[in-house]
């Protein structure tokens, strides 16, 4: 086996076009998000996505709500956070 061979620094996240500053992958990075899991905030949701989710955003951060109807507004426990976006539940 070669070094090159399994990523080595021409390929993977290391260099080139999946990474390194200003590459799409990093976008985002580092960037405190405005929730952490467990939270409850209160939203609107502004879309729904193909799958069915609501879509709210707090302070330009995207959150799905399973359940959530266009227009409603909603309280909602954050249940996962990715890197671009956040998963929420409604609550009672």
């Amino acid at each position: 086996m070669s070094y090159g061979e399994n990523g080595g620094f021409g390929g993977g996240s290391y260099g080139g076009r999946s990474g390194g500053r200003g590459g799409y992958s990093s976008s985002g990075s580092g960037v405190p998000k405005p929730v952490k899991v467990g939270d409850e905030v209160e939203v609107k949701i502004e879309a729904v996505a193909s799958k069915g989710d609501g879509i709210a955003k707090k302070d330009g951060f995207v959150i799905f709500i399973k359940g959530a109807k266009e227009g409603d507004t909603v309280k909602v426990r954050i249940s996962d956070v990715k890197e671009r976006f956040a998963i929420g539940e409604l609550t009672a």
